[in-house]
């Protein structure tokens, strides 16, 4: 646990996860990554835009989850928030991104083929307010999802949460559905680096760090994984 500002303890999972980048670019012809798309994790994008070291061109980059039902164009819409803090910089080989468009149901398959061409190198994510992980709120999570892709309904604190976040002006604005990796599926990454900065993410972070490891808390399965590190300020962790 990093106990130590939000600028500092972002610096230092750009650090973690560049360090897993470069050690499976060692020893494979190509990385695969999933992000996370939100506010808490642009200090740790951040960090990435600078690393040194890694050959983006040999990374294959996925997101974990987005809106239904907002246009292609929406500044809310995560893979764009993606290229503006990230892969535009950097320039992966490839970019995979989720377009729900007229069949969530079938972008979910098509989006969880290509997860499945090869393993998750590394997953940097978050965990929400609600101690969600991606958009696995605790009525849709499941541990033992037979999906790796799926259309979830957002509860209402996570949706609450997209406002609070300053990404919707109000809650009737935030969609109500969404595609979302799965939890087996982001559990499935060799590493996993968690940023979870501020005091709103308090309770959901004592709950995946104390409380049971149960669907209740989706972000609780973490403890579960053999290689995952998670990162906090001391306003989120007190």
């Amino acid at each position: 646990m990093a106990n130590v500002e939000i600028a500092e303890s972002g610096a230092a999972a750009a650090r973690t996860a560049a360090a897993a980048l470069r050690a499976a670019l060692a020893v494979r012809d190509e990385a695969r990554v999933v992000f996370a798309a939100a506010p808490s994790q642009r200090e740790t994008l951040a960090g990435l835009r600078a690393a040194e070291g890694i050959d983006w061109s040999r990374v294959v980059v996925f997101h974990m989850d987005e809106y239904i039902g907002l246009p292609a164009d929406a500044p809310q819409r995560f893979g764009r928030f993606l290229h503006h803090e990230l892969w535009n910089a950097v320039r992966p080989g490839a970019v995979h991104v989720i377009e729900p468009r007229d069949d969530p149901e079938a972008e979910s398959a098509r989006y969880a083929e290509l997860l499945a061409r090869g393993p998750i190198d590394l997953v940097c994510l978050g965990i929400g307010d609600n101690g969600h992980l991606a958009f696995n709120d605790p009525p849709v999570a499941d541990f033992a999802d037979p999906l790796a892709v799926k259309v979830v309904e957002l509860d209402d604190a996570c949706r609450r949460q997209q406002v609070s976040d300053g990404c919707f002006a109000t809650l009737a604005d935030v969609p109500e559905r969404a595609i979302t990796l799965t939890v087996p599926t982001l559990m499935a990454g060799r590493t996993l680096v968690a940023t979870v900065p501020g005091a709103n993410k308090k309770a959901a972070l004592a709950a995946a760090l104390d409380g049971p490891v149960a669907e209740s808390c989706p972000a609780s399965v973490l403890r579960t994984h053999p290689d995952c590190t998670l990162f906090a300020d001391l306003e989120a962790y007190q």
